[in-house]
């Protein structure tokens, strides 16, 4: 697959059940006008749109129609309140994104759900993956895990939530805001020096100039949130008993004897090895007499075999 590829969701999607076909210009719940699609991903598209009453950018998420979908877009609605009670109540939860609103939109294809958000920047992995293959310097590896670690603190002990999903996908770069104005100037010069170079999607630019800001010594400009709580879960109610990516997936979760808030912990280790050398920890393979959860047993090759209970 191609970059360009994967930055096109399949078309035969747009169906009963499937997308909402958003056309550039229309306005979403008298509000939301559409600038540009930002994103997509199994359950929805993302698009960048203007706050007609507020005047600023956002970040609108259009979910598919079928009820599944729908269902779990009402489990996040609930999950993303709770945090902005908590949010409010703690003056906490700045590594969490921010969950602006929600509306239903009814379209060619049903009922839709939609979930606004703050804008960010582009995703860990796009800023890992322009960086190169030697891995993010250590000392911004250190500011993005003390980010995301200072966030699942808040949503482990303050909002009672389990994310089940953290992976690099899932986390998004942001800049401080005392730095925004320094952030923008610099952004203008540097992405207008490279604009022949720039190919595949619109956040290239801003990667570039991210990436840029590590060269520089200036990565305490940037900082991360955590994003996509889809997949997350109340610490007393697991929606599934299968959760996380397979090269994120922790090990009680492989032997199926229960999770908790320790498997995001498991997850963001994982990310950090990846971060700092831009391969997995664990990457689990099929062969001919085994499947991918099979190969997930290297894991007493890398840490050593388990001790399931200590007297």
């Amino acid at each position: 697959m191609t970059d360009h590829q994967e930055w096109k969701e399949n078309p035969a999607e747009y169906c009963p059940g499937g997308y909402h076909p958003v056309q550039i210009g229309e306005v979403l719940n008298r509000r939301y006008q559409v600038i540009n699609k930002v994103g997509w991903g199994y359950f929805s598209t993302v698009w960048l749109c203007h706050d007609v009453q507020k005047k600023k950018n956002l970040a609108v998420k259009i979910c598919k129609s079928q009820r599944k979908f729908s269902d779990t877009a009402l489990d996040e609605i609930s999950l993303l309140k709770c945090v902005n009670g908590a949010r409010k109540k703690e003056s906490d939860g700045e590594n969490i994104i921010q969950f602006l609103d929600d509306f239903k939109l009814i379209g060619e294809n049903v009922l839709h759900v939609c979930l606004v958000f703050e804008l960010l920047g582009p995703s860990l992995l796009h800023l890992m993956k322009n960086y190169g293959t030697n891995g993010l310097p250590m000392t911004c590896v250190k500011r993005i895990l003390q980010q995301v670690l200072k966030g699942l603190n808040f949503l482990h002990k303050k909002c009672r939530i389990i994310h089940t999903d953290i992976k690099p996908e899932n986390i998004l770069v942001c800049v401080n805001t005392d730095n925004l104005q320094q952030y923008m100037e610099e952004a203008v010069v540097w992405n207008q020096n490279r604009l022949d170079n720039i190919e595949g999607p619109a956040t290239g630019a801003s990667v570039n100039f991210l990436t840029h800001l590590f060269e520089t010594g200036n990565a305490d400009m940037l900082g991360v949130k955590i994003a996509d709580l889809g997949s997350a879960c109340w610490v007393y109610k697991p929606f599934s008993e299968e959760i996380q990516t397979q090269q994120y997936r922790a090990l009680e979760v492989l032997l199926g004897t229960g999770y908790s808030t320790p498997a995001d912990i498991w997850s963001t280790a994982c990310m950090a090895f990846e971060m700092a050398t831009s391969s997995y920890l664990f990457e689990p393979h099929a062969g001919d007499t085994f499947s991918r959860n099979d190969g997930m047993m290297k894991i007493p090759l890398v840490l050593g075999y388990v001790v399931c209970k200590v007297d």
